[in-house]
């Protein structure tokens, strides 16, 4: 696909378990961007509520309601969307990101690895599935936060076809040169473009360093957000994908009979 994309990366405090100060924060984020022409936005982890434990039950039974509303919204705005959101189903609540292409769903991604550090894996269920989702702008991976340090998830999405990789997180300090790190790397080895939407803010007892980043198949960061609430936006051109992949062929050159099947 020879063309370019108007990409940006939805970054702002969280408000804890207030989905009405949230929803306006993130919809009057897709607005803004909508009228400078962006077309693919990332809002941030679990960026209705926040990981407010207590109240997260009942807070996730808001979900279907915000994400209809969200499609209609991208619906409105022609953007595709994506972004994760407590989910409710048998008794179990996940942390689930949705990629809405103009009003549509296009796939379902609950995320894989949970942050056993922070007691996550004690509140939410983890997910069993990789997703990478067809839509308009092309073939978009999905991962969320934590899942960043796990490099063969990312090499899946690939092999899969992802062109962008889309990472919604709450990544707080004081691990920000592991975030910028980790998704340069992630960039790099698997020769895509990466476009990755934190928190910023004071949550509890976290404090969330922002830094937002779109990042180019080389690893040039094309984007990045300060400490504050804002909206980078860079152009995505996937001819630069398609080049630096024929130069450097390292999908070509792998040698999956002798790692590809990992313990």
């Amino acid at each position: 696909m020879n063309r370019q994309i108007h990409a940006a990366a939805v970054q702002f405090n969280i408000a804890l378990g207030d989905i009405a100060r949230n929803r306006a924060k993130a919809f009057s984020a897709l607005q803004r961007l909508a009228d400078e022409g962006v077309e693919l936005a990332v809002l941030p982890e679990m960026w209705s509520t926040g990981y407010d434990y207590r109240r997260l039950a009942e807070l996730a039974l808001e979900t279907p309601r915000i994400v209809e509303d969200l499609q209609k919204e991208a619906a409105r705005l022609g953007l595709v969307v994506v972004g994760s959101l407590p989910e409710s189903e048998n008794g179990k609540l996940y942390n689930t990101a949705r990629v809405i292409d103009r009003g549509e769903i296009r796939g379902s991604y609950r995320k894989l690895h949970l942050f056993s550090t922070m007691g996550e894996d004690r509140f939410l269920a983890a997910g069993d599935r990789t997703l990478v989702a067809s839509t308009s702008l092309g073939r978009l991976g999905v991962a969320i936060c934590y899942d960043l340090r796990f490099p063969e998830l990312f090499r899946k999405l690939a092999l899969e076809g992802a062109e962008i990789l889309c990472l919604p997180a709450e990544w707080p300090k004081p691990r920000q040169e592991h975030w910028r790190t980790l998704l340069r790397a992630r960039a790099i080895e698997n020769q895509q473009f990466v476009v990755a939407a934190n928190c910023c803010g004071i949550q509890g007892k976290l404090d969330f360093f922002g830094m937002s980043l779109l990042i180019s198949p080389w690893g040039e960061v094309l984007a990045e957000g300060g400490a504050e609430d804002c909206t980078p936006t860079a152009l995505l051109d996937y001819e630069q994908m398609t080049s630096f992949r024929s130069k450097i062929r390292c999908f070509e050159d792998r040698r999956p009979e002798i790692y590809g099947t990992l313990p």
